[in-house]
C-alpha cells in the first residue's frame, strides 16, 4: 500500500544522529531523530523538542570543558577529593548527568556552516534553515494537501523515520577525554516505516485542531518524521507517543513457563502516536514566509 510512497518520501526525509556520554562513564550513547525538507532551499521541519535537544549540546560541552579546566588546577593533596566534590556541585555533575553531546545531520547538504531555526510558541514544531551550502543531498520535498478535510477516522497513514540507531562511526578519545565522530564504522541507520489508522483528533482549549492521533506508536527516533498517505502526500509530522492504561490488569496470575509454574503481574497499555496536524505546519511555514508546495 505504501511501497511507492515510502520510496518518494525517503528522498526528502533525513536522519539526525547524536552521541552523548554521562559523567563517570566511558560508554557512548547513540541517539537519532528525523527531519524532512519542505522546499529546495534547505528548509526542513522537525519537532521543537528535537531542536532543543540538539541545541543543548553546546552548553553541556562547555560546562564539562570548564569543569575539566578547574580540575586541572586543583593540587593532588589531601584536600583533592573534597575540592573535586565541590566542583561537581558547582557544575551540577551527578553520576548520571549528561556531560557531552554532539549531533550531525545525515545526507542533507554538502557542507554546513550552521543553521537557524524557529520554534513554534505552542506546539512541538520547528523550522530549520541550513546556511551556506552549495548543493542539497536530498531529493524532492514534501507536498501537502490543499485541503486536509479528507483526513477522517479510519484513514490509514504511514510515518517514516530512523529509530533503532545502528551507526557506529564514533569513539571516546581517552587522551582528550572527548567524544568524537570518526571516518570509519557504520555511518547510517536504516529508515523504518510504521503505518496506522487515524483514531482521533487533538484540539486545544480554543477548539483548534492541532494534532492527529494514530492507532500505532511513533517510535523513538521517528520524532520529526513525516506522516503521509499512499500517494506520499504529507498530512502531518510525528511528535510524541502517549501511553493509555487499558485496565486489563493481571496480578498474581499463575502460568506455566518452560515447564515451571510461576506467578506474574501484567499491566496493559496502548501506545498511540501523536502527530502535528498539516494545517498547523502550513500556518507556521506561511508565518515565516517559507515556500512550500500543495496539491
Amino acid at each position: 500500500m505504501f511501497v511507492d510512497a515510502i520510496s518518494k518520501v525517503s528522498g526528502f526525509t533525513r536522519a539526525i544522529h547524536s552521541i552523548s556520554r554521562n559523567y563517570k562513564s566511558q560508554k557512548i550513547i547513540p541517539g537519532a531523530a528525523t527531519l524532512f525538507f519542505v522546499n529546495e532551499h534547505g528548509y526542513a521541519i522537525t519537532c521543537k523538542h528535537v531542536v532543543q535537544w540538539i541545541s543543548s549540546g553546546t552548553p553541556l560541552n562547555n560546562n564539562y570543558k570548564a569543569f575539566k579546566q578547574d580540575c586541572s588546577r586543583v593540587p593532588r593533596d589531601g584536600k583533592y577529593k573534597q575540592t573535586l566534590k565541590n566542583l561537581e556541585v558547582k557544575y551540577k555533575l551527578l553520576e548520571n548527568s549528561t556531560i557531552q553531546m554532539k549531533s550531525t545531520f545525515i545526507d542533507c547538504i554538502d557542507k554546513i556552516s550552521g543553521f537557524t531555526y524557529h520554534l513554534h510558541p505552542e506546539y512541538d514544531l520547528a523550522i530549520i534553515k541550513f546556511n551556506d551550502f552549495s548543493k542539497t543531498l536530498y531529493h524532492g520535498h514534501a507536498v501537502f494537501p490543499k485541503n486536509a478535510d479528507s483526513i477522517n477516522q479510519g484513514k490509514f497513514l504511514c510515518r517514516l523515520g530512523f529509530p533503532f540507531p545502528e551507526f557506529s562511526n564514533f569513539k571516546l578519545n581517552l587522551e582528550s577525554d572527548d567524544i568524537e565522530w570518526t571516518s570509519d564504522g557504520v555511518k547510517s541507520s536504516p529508515r523504518f516505516p510504521i503505518d496506522g489508522m487515524v483514531t482521533r483528533f487533538l484540539g486545544d482549549k480554543k477548539g483548534v485542531k492541532h494534532g492527529i492521533e494514530m492507532s500505532t506508536p511513533g517510535l523513538r527516533g521517528q520524532s520529526g518524521g513525516p506522516l503521509f498517505d499512499e500517494n506520499g502526500i504529507v498530512y502531518g509530522m510525528q511528535s510524541r507517543t502517549k501511553h493509555l492504561h487499558l485496565g486489563f490488569d493481571i496480578e498474581d496470575k499463575e502460568i506455566i513457563s518452560k515447564g515451571k509454574s510461576k506467578k506474574i503481574n501484567d499491566y496493559s497499555f496502548i501506545h498511540l502516536g501523536e502527530c502535528i496536524h498539516v494545517n498547523i505546519i502550513k500556518e507556521f511555514l506561511t508565518l515565516h514566509k517559507v515556500k512550500f508546495t500543495e496539491q
